[in-house]
């Protein structure tokens, strides 16, 4: 282990108390304190937690740095979520999802750090839409790539991989547990990644109407064309040209769907909806979960692919 957690005593209720929120990736958990002998492990998001506790099981604690419910990408950090990144064994994020996360770790956790989007063949950044990812006033800093990977399961196969072994590395003594369940999670995930190319081989249609250009790694894995209403961050709205362009993309493709999201107010993709004449349901980016939700990333990717089928319109 890089750092050796288990010379921080703990007194045994202050240790009981940490031990319950071990292993949540569903909860910030900024307050509890690392239990000795366990790996400590910031994740940025959501997905890059679920997959952290996949891999490294009850070998590592893992905070995260976004509140469950809550949409990841305006994320401003605290005192002492950035204490946390400083302190931690290893950092897992993607960068360009975060602006305040990639500044953290580039100040913080240089070598302790595992970007995800680097292990992985990246896609150019959505065509803008007419709102240049502008928003109050302001316009956000956007990564060179798309960096949605997380959407993509043989992306995260390939990551989950990367993951088991820096792992290792910071925990050489229990090695063999990080490879051997960074393998089985790669394993769920390339299965997860077949279920969706077996049903979505045969479609009527192709084209996705998106809330947000989160879903470019779906659709360029599985032979679909995304098209979003707004861009890369969700709360930059979109213009009444854009709108009015998008019904017509609806009409002329025979489109019946617009997909709204979990995170993101469903006003704007409604009123999309109702005036191209056609129906909406949610597809899940995966950013995050409610609190108290039984889904996790498995749950949500496959009743995506159930809303996608008949959607489209799938045989």
């Amino acid at each position: 282990m890089s750092r050796l957690r288990s010379l921080r005593a703990l007194p045994a209720a202050a240790l009981a108390l940490a031990g319950l929120a071990a292993g949540t990736a569903g909860c910030a958990g900024a307050q509890a304190r690392v239990p000795p002998g366990k790996t400590a492990v910031v994740a940025s998001f959501y997905p890059m937690a679920w997959l952290a506790e996949r891999v490294g099981g009850d070998d590592v604690f893992v905070r995260t740095l976004t509140r469950p419910g809550t949409e990841p990408h305006d994320l401003e950090l605290t005192a002492r979520q950035v204490a946390d990144i400083e302190d931690a064994d290893l950092a897992v994020y993607v960068r360009g999802v975060q602006p305040a996360v990639d500044d953290a770790v580039a100040e913080h956790a240089r070598g302790r750090s595992l970007d995800a989007a680097s292990l992985v063949r990246t896609l150019p950044p959505p065509g803008e839409t007419d709102d240049h990812e502008a928003h109050d006033g302001v316009r956000h800093r956007e990564a060179p790539y798309d960096p949605h990977i997380w959407l993509d399961p043989s992306r995260m196969a390939a990551v989950a991989t990367a993951l088991g072994d820096r792992l290792a590395a910071a925990d050489p003594g229990r090695a063999p547990g990080y490879r051997r369940r960074a393998a089985a999670a790669a394993g769920e995930l390339t299965r997860l990644d077949r279920a969706f190319r077996d049903g979505l081989r045969t479609c009527a249609r192709r084209e996705i109407i998106t809330a947000h250009a989160a879903f470019g790694y779906l659709a360029d894995r599985y032979g679909l064309r995304q098209l979003p209403v707004s861009g890369v961050d969700p709360s930059g709205g979109p213009s009444p040209r854009r709108l009015a362009e998008l019904t017509r993309t609806i009409s002329a493709t025979g489109a019946t769907t617009v997909f709204t999201e979990t995170l993101v107010s469903p006003k704007t993709a409604e009123a999309l909806a109702r005036e191209a004449g056609v129906r909406t349901a949610v597809l899940d980016p995966a950013e995050g979960v409610g609190d108290g939700s039984s889904d996790d990333y498995m749950t949500i990717m496959q009743r995506n692919l159930r809303t996608l089928r008949p959607a489209l319109e799938c045989s």
